[in-house]
């Protein structure tokens, strides 16, 4: 059985250099998806900007995060609908960061 908590976990060891918090505390990501039969996880995830200049090595590090154990294929779906805003930050990461 593939452990989504174990993808999260990975998740949260993938930062967005620019801010220096994790992608899954920043609310960058919409959607984990395990599809246990085919054994892929599809993440579907969003950036800072269209512009970063550092999302290639994000995008690749989101798709490693998924490799956990019994998962074949991960798949990405980076997408700017909708786009990222201060408000998906979670409250306590909002905090964290003085963004009140």
């Amino acid at each position: 059985m593939i452990d989504k908590e174990n993808i999260i976990a990975n998740l949260k060891q993938v930062y967005d250099p620019e801010i220096s918090v994790n992608v899954y505390d920043l609310g960058l990501i919409y959607n984990i998806d395990v599809d246990e039969e085919e054994k892929q996880v599809t993440i579907t995830h969003t950036l800072t900007s269209a512009f970063c200049p550092f999302a290639d090595q994000i995008v690749s590090d989101i798709q490693q995060a998924g490799y956990v154990p019994e998962v074949k294929t991960v798949v990405i779906d980076t997408t700017f609908d909708p786009p990222f805003s201060v408000e998906m930050v979670p409250e306590e990461t909002r905090m964290m960061l003085g963004w009140y």
